[in-house]
């Protein structure tokens, strides 16, 4: 199984999400800029949408996305979901908030057309920031174990750190507590951020 990443990507948090379910997975590393792999191959010829995250599995099936592929992981390691009937429907509803809500925005702080798209960008994150600090159930999102979503939202913090975007006490300590994890030091560690 190979995982196509980059530093610092959105792909961290599968990264981190594979190392805390203990799997054993190769990891590539794509230049977004040039869509090339560390081994000179176009990523097109891998993912047509030209962004990570990307897994391939040993039998050459590939999956994409954030929410598909923290999904898959937490399915196969149940401790890295929360319990309950509504366990599994709980994490997408999460993964789905921090992707399409927190994640997307900044697109518009990293890359905005204006200074004004680039401010209203910035709001709207610190909004959604403040609104999942509400949702945190104890340690992490869903109490005292982390899941998937936990390694998805520490690493937009991670962005919003790089950008400057202040973020509420309680998800600012958070953030340490998952900095802490032996998993997300493995993954900063080989992705070479500190």
């Amino acid at each position: 199984m190979k995982l196509y990443y980059s530093p610092g990507a959105c792909s961290l948090a599968d990264h981190i999400a594979m190392h805390e379910a203990e799997m054993q997975f190769d990891r590539v590393r794509v230049d977004l800029k040039t869509k090339t792999t560390e081994t000179g191959q176009k990523f097109d010829e891998i993912n047509p949408k030209s962004y990570v995250p990307t897994l391939e599995f040993d039998d050459g099936q590939r999956l994409t996305e954030n929410v598909a592929i923290l999904s898959w992981v937490a399915q196969r390691k149940p401790s890295l979901a929360p319990s309950g009937e509504l366990g599994a429907t709980r994490l997408i509803e999460m993964l789905a908030f921090i992707s399409t809500e927190i994640h997307k925005q900044f697109g518009r702080v990293f890359k905005p057309a204006s200074d004004e798209e680039a401010t209203a960008a910035r709001e709207k994150i610190g909004q959604r920031f403040q609104l999942i600090s509400t949702m945190l159930k104890g340690d992490y999102l869903f109490g005292a174990e982390a899941s998937v979503a936990d390694a998805y939202l520490f690493t937009m913090l991670l962005w919003a750190n790089k950008v400057k975007i202040e973020v509420p006490q309680k998800l600012a300590e958070f953030s340490q507590r998952m900095r802490g994890r032996p998993a997300v030091q493995l993954a900063l560690k080989h992705e070479g951020i500190e």
